[in-house]
């Protein structure tokens, strides 16, 4: 009989462990033991699966450092090789069971491929059907980037006039992400417009950006040479990386090749302040941001699935 409940003290920070899987295992380990110290997760959001007294599945929920609702599952695991995916279902209902009573209203969850740390998910086709028959729907089909130090910073665009937020305060960034939306090709962001209306949206992704670490003047503005806004860079770190955050380009500056100039200055920023790997995302369908990160000499290292569920 399958019992799904809280993690014991002596199953974390491992959780599930596959015999043939050492790098997996470690990697579970070491990712556990972050986002506790982090505070992205609590031992009493540990759940797993127990059969006949041995760990079969898991999943864990997770938040921004120190918030005290969930908004992402993590670490799941389940025995892919059952077609009825019986206990990944009792995982994820479970998990959302226990992210209601904390205030939850969605929860995510991403599916990286090819598999690599810190998740290792090693069947991305059973995971994805898992959590099709779960509620969630596809929230956007994404592409990694990655920076790595060592080679030579991408050139500057002498064309830009950069102002920081320290320097104009929020509303000029909100009102830049408020034109950016209303034309965008990322479909997260189009539901969240069509969710909230572009006022709203904007605010929301301006909050949610605020949430990731970083200084008020890492966050710019790039003026054209008109004096009209043309590009928007929100370098932070996360709470495993230091990542571009959101960039874009303003509808009216679209076509001048200022994808990889807004990249290249929020790379600039965080090598200044240490960073030697820096991750970035976009949507697929993005095609000017998917060009402007390998024209800045990022790697497209991994594809995202991002998948979300109300509650």
């Amino acid at each position: 009989m399958t019992t799904i409940r809280i993690a014991h003290s002596d199953e974390i920070p491992g959780l599930v462990q596959y015999p043939n899987d050492a790098e997996r295992n470690a990697a579970t380990g070491t990712y556990l033991t972050d986002l506790l110290s982090k505070g992205c997760t609590r031992p009493e959001w540990c759940l797993v699966a127990e059969d006949d007294g041995r760990l079969v599945g898991s999943v864990v929920l997770w938040t921004m450092p120190g918030n005290e609702m969930p908004i992402d599952v993590v670490l799941l695991e389940a025995p892919w090789d059952d077609p009825d995916l019986t206990i990944g279902l009792a995982l994820l209902a479970e998990a959302a069971t226990l992210a209601r009573t904390l205030g939850a209203t969605e929860l995510g969850h991403v599916v990286d491929s090819p598999a690599q740390a810190p998740q290792f998910q090693r069947h991305p086709e059973e995971h994805a059907e898992l959590l099709r028959r779960a509620g969630f729907t596809v929230a956007r089909d994404g592409r990694r980037f990655r920076w790595l130090a060592g080679g030579e910073l991408p050139a500057q665009d002498g064309r830009l006039r950069f102002r920081s937020l320290a320097e104009l305060g929020p509303e000029p960034f909100v009102h830049l992400l408020e034109t950016l939306l209303a034309e965008t090709a990322d479909a997260r962001l189009t539901e969240d417009v069509r969710r909230h209306g572009l006022r709203k949206a904007a605010e929301l992704l301006f909050e949610e950006s605020a949430e990731l670490d970083h200084e008020p003047q890492w966050w710019e503005i790039g003026y054209d040479a008109d004096g009209t806004q043309a590009v928007i860079s929100l370098p932070a770190h996360s709470p495993a990386f230091p990542v571009i955050g959101f960039v874009g380009v303003a509808p009216a500056h679209r076509g001048k090749g200022y994808s990889s100039s807004v990249v290249a200055r929020g790379t600039a920023i965080l090598a200044e302040n240490g960073a030697t790997e820096i991750r970035g995302d976009c949507d697929v369908e993005n095609v000017a941001m998917f060009k402007g990160f390998q024209r800045a000499g990022y790697d497209n290292f991994a594809n995202r699935m991002e998948f979300t569920r109300p509650l």
